[in-house]
């Protein structure tokens, strides 16, 4: 664009250019909206994962009872990568399902109340 002399303008020359501006916006507005509307329907076509609670997926901070409990009680709930202690064995020899929790076991298994 070029460089444009604004002092020496009078208000009519002004006004006009302001309203030149004011149009160039808008054109440039209405293009932008209409490419992130081609995107948006590009996106929703392929498919988003779905999110709930403003932004956070449903099972965030979602609490498992744990499955798996290694030789020195650490537990694992199943989710995630598996941790080191339960690489380690199965590199070891050991099968997953040796560490697996009974399910007797985690039954009783819930929020304990503190003796006070």
């Amino acid at each position: 664009m070029p460089r444009v002399n604004l002092s020496g303008m009078n208000v009519e020359a002004l006004m006009s250019l302001q309203k030149r501006v004011d149009e160039t916006l808008l054109e440039r507005r209405a293009e932008i909206e209409t490419q992130l509307e081609r995107m948006d329907r590009t996106i929703a076509v392929v498919g988003r994962p779905r999110i709930v609670r403003g932004g956070r997926s449903a099972l965030k901070g979602r609490k498992v009872p744990p499955k798996y409990r290694g030789p020195s009680g650490e537990t694992w709930a199943g989710r995630g990568a598996r941790p080191r202690w339960l690489v380690a064995a199965i590199k070891g020899g050991k099968k997953l399902d040796d560490f697996l929790i009974g399910k007797s076991a985690r039954k009783g298994r819930g929020k304990r109340r503190s003796k006070r």
